[in-house]
This record gives C-alpha cells, sequence and structure tokens, in this order.
C-alpha cells in the first residue's frame, strides 16, 4: 500500500514531458555515479577540460546541442538500429554513424594528446551524454519502429509511446532529483562493480539488447501502461543507470587517469 501510495503522489506531481535519452534526470544520474567513481588524477583531468563543471552537469550536452543544425551530424551517434535477434556488425553500420562509432570517435578525440582542449571537451561532454544513451534500452531498437517511438500506448492515461516511457516518463514517475536517484541505487561489492565494469562498449550495447528484446515482448494488447509496469521495471531502470555510470567512470579513469 506505501509502494502504491508513493506513486500516486510522484505520478501526481509529475509533469509528463518530451525529454529524450534518459530526460534530464537521468542523464544527470549517471554522470553523477560516474563522478563518484573517479580516480583522483581522473577527477583532476576532467575538471581542467571541463573548466570545474562535474559530468552531471555536462551530461545532457548531446541533446541541447540538437537545436543547433550545425550539430546534426551527430544525431545518429545517440543510437543503433538493430532486429531483435541480431547482432551488431560494424560493416552494416549506418554511413552517417551510430552510437557505437561515436563513442570510439570521442574516445579517439580525447585520447588523442594534440587535440586542441576545446575539442577534448566537446567529444568529452558527448562521451558522458553516449554511454548514458547506450543503457537507454530503447536506443539499441528496431528501425522500422524508430526504437519505440511509433509503438503508442498510454502512460497513466497520459499518451506516450515506447521509447518515451523508457526515457521519461518511468524515471519521472519515480519523483526523484538526480542526486536522489544516483544515491539510491542497489549496493553492490567491490567484485559485483568490477564484474559490472568489465567488457566493451559493445558489450554493453549488447548487455542493453537483452532488455530490448524483453521489453518489445512484453506490452498489453490494449497499450495501457501503470502500476504494473512501473512496479516490473522500475528496478531495471535503476540498474541501466547505474551500470552507465559505473561504466562511463571505468572508461573515463582508462582515458584520463593513466600516466
Amino acid at each position: 500500500m506505501k509502494y502504491y501510495l508513493f506513486l500516486a503522489l510522484a505520478l501526481f506531481t509529475t509533469t509528463f514531458s518530451l525529454a529524450e535519452d534518459w530526460g534530464k534526470t537521468g542523464h544527470r544520474s549517471v554522470g553523477q555515479i560516474a563522478q563518484d567513481h573517479l580516480t583522483h588524477k581522473t577527477r583532476k583531468a576532467i575538471e581542467k577540460l571541463l573548466d570545474g563543471a562535474s559530468l552531471a552537469l555536462v551530461a545532457n550536452f548531446g541533446d541541447d546541442i540538437k537545436s543547433n543544425k550545425k550539430y546534426s551530424k551527430y544525431n545518429p551517434w545517440h543510437y543503433v538500429n538493430l532486429p531483435l535477434e541480431a547482432t551488431y556488425g560494424i560493416e552494416k553500420a549506418h554511413k552517417e554513424g551510430d552510437i557505437i562509432q561515436g563513442i570510439q570517435q570521442c574516445v579517439n578525440v580525447i585520447r588523442d594528446a594534440k587535440a586542441s582542449k576545446e575539442d577534448r571537451a566537446f567529444h568529452l561532454k558527448l562521451l558522458v551524454h553516449f554511454i548514458g544513451d547506450l543503457h537507454q534500452p530503447m536506443h539499441i531498437g528496431r528501425e522500422e519502429d524508430r526504437g519505440g517511438n511509433d509503438i503508442q500506448l498510454t502512460w497513466f492515461g497520459q499518451k506516450t509511446n515506447l521509447h518515451r516511457v523508457w526515457d521519461s516518463n518511468i524515471i519521472e514517475s519515480y519523483g526523484m532529483s538526480f542526486t536522489e536517484l544516483a544515491k539510491e541505487m542497489p549496493k553492490l561489492s567491490k567484485k559485483e562493480i568490477k564484474r559490472t565494469q568489465d567488457g566493451t562498449p559493445l558489450d554493453w550495447m549488447e548487455d542493453s539488447h537483452k532488455i530490448t528484446k524483453t521489453l518489445y515482448n512484453d506490452l498489453p494488447e490494449n497499450g495501457k501502461l501503470g502500476y504494473e509496469y512501473m512496479y516490473t521495471y522500475s528496478l531495471t531502470m535503476r540498474k541501466q543507470i547505474q551500470k552507465g555510470g559505473l561504466r562511463l567512470a571505468k572508461l573515463l579513469n582508462e582515458l584520463l587517469g593513466r600516466p
């Protein structure tokens, strides 16, 4: 009863927005979790590159620049279209790029000692955002429905779609600030953290894609989502944000924390 009362209160106070890519709260939570797991050297290097800004502050940069047409070439870097039973192959990748290629390009620029501070900072902010996107399951969705954007649903009576449910509806209905959400994650041991951080962005994408398959196959015929869906998948949402933060920290420690 307390759980449902909490959800009802949260939903009453929530504004259903068109926020993208985990929404601002989700992306900032990924940034905050990563910030909390940086080495001292990495933290100092990031502070220098970002002129003191935190990862949480710049986490939505990738979406913010969409309003400027000169950055439109980066739009395909937010996602990858992948059939449910397919595996990713660079030979079949979109010619304009995708999230895997985008992450690799960001890594290349950040690692390049000859690149300008401005260019490295730009790609660092993009990387923070793209690692967040990588852990939003519908960013690894099917091309034919644009990652769930064309699957119309209702969320507690409000019109939405499958992509937006995972971008923002679940997170905003949770009723927490990004700092609260980052703090209230499942408690992991050092071994569990290391196990979560193992692998590469490609491995992490495949991990997210397993969830994507489940989400496509677990929709009610009437398209109405509410308490049951929230109860079933809120922990999944929290775990994906936590994975994103921990893995971003691992990547940044490798890029900026070594001699």
